[in-house]
């Protein structure tokens, strides 16, 4: 091959421009193929743009679909953008330009950063959450929803950040505080809409197991949705009527019995009941103010209730807090149990949010509840027994509760049952009721700004609310030149009277748009839809075309949404397919999480700390080819790494050793059946083999996003290429197809200057000869303290690094991993590697 000197910027550009031409990455309609649907997570466009770790996730699914598609598949790599919601309207605010126009730009910027890495994004199908025809079919699955019972307006405390001026979902909290800006939120109650996700509760949970995702991410979600099996029981307020000096029931004037008020409690312990001492409310609970008249230190009670307001969560919970709370006197509860007359507290660990803003103490088998007790003098009662109790009791340090179960004592006639099997039995001798409850809560879908997709409904005063008629869809965001959060409560739509004020659509009088508009998680709930059919302007999808693509093949982002997006995408799609708009239970079948790129520093990259890397420059410098193979070897796909620029050198390095390579083409066919003599035929084989075990790591490497190890493979073929007197063309095709997914820009340019007329990227991926490396592989025992967790199979000239990272990785063995660190590596080459955690 005739060869000129490497030059990235002439050689990327040529390339990109004939992509484009030949729309050699435009989808198939309607294909006999297999398809595979491969999607990112579509970014939110930002003015800072993006840094070197964005582009992560990306080059991963460039690379998996770039070789299912020379594996004969149909593939589905679109993008678009998330460019509603708190992100891009804040953006807009700091620098005084509407929100429109700043998305606008910055999806222009977005579109060339990610243009010169050189994806092969199908960009016909490209969407934008903010077009009125994209939006048009959020706000019409939102009337569904509305329909279906399963969207409503409530009046209650939500979470309200003072900064951004709006509601927010518990998803979109960290720790106590606003996700976006850092502010700790307040508990604020006002008119809000909802969705019932906690109806989908169970199918959330139940479907879980089914799919092929990080386990660490099905975890979260579990602990999201929080399933707790349990009771509810009811403890009666004893009223005193002073008039007739009695207790137990207040008498009404035409002589009956009022029966007294009742606290319900949630319990996942009712074996424990005999042993409640006292109750505790949450500073929420409702009955506080309406028994103010009854608590005799009720300003006591409001100041201390207003000092917590301002505390997260996270804060009143914490275990290393110091506990508070004050006696509600004036109010005693029944144990309804034991008969006996127990206090009434409120503390601010009790949370609203959970169970029923109640909680029953029973401070000998609680340790929360024992440290309170502990601290306020309150009576401590032991209701469950056990020999092994008794030996922590005596051998562990200081004062604990007894948490664990056992034989029943001081609770009459259930003495000497078991613990465990009595819960029923008990809840119902107290006329209780066991129930399911979870953690979740419904999902907090309203926010009082301006740049969300507006809920389509109308206020009548004769109707009340009514939905806007699916022909009049979309309801259009209106232009206005004040944006910004009022502060009051309302959106900034509400000061638009010529749009707000409407004839009902049921009665034809006057009536008022709804001027809250949806959270910026709306329309990511469905985008992966719109991309099987973006043109259709009369269904959201057809449904021939939902068939053939769904569900998601190959789903990439970031963990961080595993308690947000995954799940309200998962609810939507299972109302989806409730009302028979989609074929599958579940969106996303397989899921893989992106390791964030740290930078050099070790910290998160971010302007703050001044160490953003920007990808056009390393890609001006470097090339794209180059930037793209740096960001997957930097290390596991899945795990945390820094960025370091020292590290692309050895990127570029390989880049032009293959470049080299090129050079030395000559004869036609393989090595292997070009030789004459012996030596050279022994050399030919050893060759061959190298080569066919390498078309097989590399092939199972990218099916399993170990890109790294991959890479590394990669280099190692094309050293053993170096050494060759010379190349032959039939060889270095078949290294110059594995590299393609990796490089996509020299491959090609080196595919065709073999006198291929077509791209590489149309070209078949090479197969290799298992009777040519049934003596390369080998299994390897894995093992986590000495016990047997796996195995794995890996050839057998793998480098320790690469057995360590592939086993790391697998399900089998992560699980044991998760419990602590790894603290020595015993590894026997081609036999064995042991994991020490303790």
């Amino acid at each position: 091959m005739n060869m000129r000197e490497y030059d990235h910027k002439k050689i990327e550009a040529k390339r990109q421009k004939r992509w484009a031409k030949k729309k050699i990455y435009k989808t198939e309609e309607n294909s006999k193929l297999p398809k595979c649907y491969v999607l990112d997570m579509f970014p939110y466009p930002s003015g800072e743009g993006l840094h070197v770790g964005h582009p992560k996730g990306y080059i991963a699914t460039d690379i998996y679909s770039r070789f299912k598609k020379m594996n004969g598949y149909n593939v589905l790599h679109p993008m678009g953008w998330d460019a509603f919601g708190l992100p891009a309207e804040n953006y807009a605010i700091k620098n005084k330009t509407h929100p429109r126009k700043t998305v606008e730009k910055n999806v222009e910027r977005y579109k060339k950063q990610l243009s010169i890495i050189g994806f092969n994004y199908d960009w016909s199908r490209e969407i934008n959450t903010t077009d009125p025809s994209y939006y048009k079919w959020t706000q019409w699955i939102f009337l569904k929803l509305l329909e279906k019972g399963l969207a409503y307006q409530s009046f209650e405390p939500i979470n309200w950040c003072p900064s951004c001026q709006t509601g927010l979902a518990n998803e979109d909290l960290e720790d106590g505080k606003c996700e976006r800006c850092g502010t700790i939120v307040e508990k604020k109650p006002m008119r809000q809409w909802a969705l019932k996700i906690t109806n989908y509760a169970d199918r959330l949970l139940s479907d879980l197991p089914g799919l092929n995702w990080p386990e660490s991410i099905k975890e979260s979600q579990r602990n999201w949705i929080g399933k707790s099996e349990g009771a509810e029981i009811d403890f009666e307020i004893k009223n005193s009527d002073e008039k007739n000096g009695k207790t137990g029931f207040i008498t009404k004037p035409d002589g009956k019995n009022e029966p007294n008020e009742k606290i319900t409690v949630f319990t996942t312990r009712a074996d424990t009941l005999f042993g409640v001492t006292y109750l505790v409310l949450s500073p929420e609970h409702p009955l506080i103010q309406k028994n103010q008249a009854k608590i005799s230190n009720f300003n006591e009670i409001a100041d201390y209730i207003q000092k917590n307001k301002a505390k997260s969560e996270i804060e009143r919970t914490a275990e290393s807090k110091e506990k508070t709370g004050i006696e509600l006197k004036g109010l005693i509860a029944v144990n309804p149990a034991s008969k006996e007359e127990i206090p009434i507290w409120v503390a601010d660990y009790v949370l609203a949010s959970y169970g029923t803003g109640a909680v029953m103490a029973v401070p000998a088998h609680d340790q929360q509840d024992f440290a309170f007790a502990n601290k306020f003098g309150l009576p401590i009662k032991q209701v469950v027994a056990s020999l092994f109790a008794e030996i922590v009791a005596h051998f562990k340090e200081g004062p604990h509760a007894f948490i664990g179960t056992g034989k029943i004592v001081n609770s009459g006639e259930f003495n000497g049952h078991d613990s465990q099997e009595a819960k029923t039995a008990i809840v119902s001798s107290v006329g209780g009721r066991m129930v399911t409850r979870y953690k979740l809560r419904d999902w907090v879908f309203s926010r009082q700004r301006y740049w969300g997709e507006p809920i389509p409904v109308v206020h009548c005063e004769k109707c009340g609310v009514v939905p806007v008629s699916e022909k009049d869809l979309p309801v259009e965001l209106p232009d206005v030149k004040n944006y910004a959060p009022t502060g009051t409560g309302e959106s900034p739509l509400a000061t638009i009277d010529k749009w707000v004020n409407v004839p009902c659509p049921k009665c034809r009088s006057h009536a008022r748009r709804e001027t809250n508009t949806m959270p910026q998680w709306a329309g990511s709930c469905w985008y992966y839809l719109r991309y099987m059919d973006p043109k259709n302007k009369n269904r959201l999808v057809d449904p021939e075309k939902e068939k053939y693509w769904a569900p998601v093949d190959v789903y990439v982002g970031g963990a961080e949404h595993a308690a947000r997006h995954l799940i309200y995408a998962r609810f939507w799609h299972k109302f989806l397919g409730d009302i028979n708009l989609v074929s599958t239970s579940e969106p996303f079948i397989r899921f893989h999480s992106v390791g964030l790129i740290m930078g050099e520093d070790g910290q998160k990259m971010s302007k703050r700390f001044g160490n953003v890397v920007n990808p056009d420059k390393i890609v001006e410098i470097y090339g794209a080819d180059t930037f793209r193979i740096c960001e997957m070897f930097i290390g596991p796909f899945e795990q945390a790494s820094s960025w370091d620029t020292r590290g692309i050198m050895g990127s570029r390095r390989f880049v032009e050793r293959i470049w080299r390579i090129g050079r030395k083409v000559g004869g036609e066919k393989s090595a292997v059946k070009s030789q004459k003599n012996d030596g050279n035929q022994k050399i030919s084989a050893d060759f061959e083999r190298i080569l066919h075990t390498t078309i097989a790591k590399v092939s199972a490497d990218i099916e399993s996003f170990n890109f790294n190890t991959a890479i590394s493979g990669l280099m190692i073929l094309s050293k053993e290429f170096e050494n060759l007197p010379t190349v032959l063309r039939e060889d270095f095709s078949i290294l110059l197809r594995m590299l393609a997914p990796f490089a996509p820009h020299v491959a090609d340019e080196l595919w065709l200057a073999l006198g291929n007329k077509e791209s590489i990227h149309l070209s078949e991926w090479p197969k290799f000869d298992p009777n040519k490396i049934a003596a390369t592989m080998v299994k390897i025992i894995i093992q986590v303290d000495g016990k047997v967790r796996g195995e794995l199979e890996t050839g057998t000239n793998s480098t320790d690094a690469e057995v360590k990272n592939k086993a790391v990785l697998l399900e089998s063995v992560k699980k044991w991993l998760n419990t602590g660190e790894i603290k020595r590596t015993v590894y026997v080459k081609n036999r064995l590697i042991n994991f020490v955690t303790r």
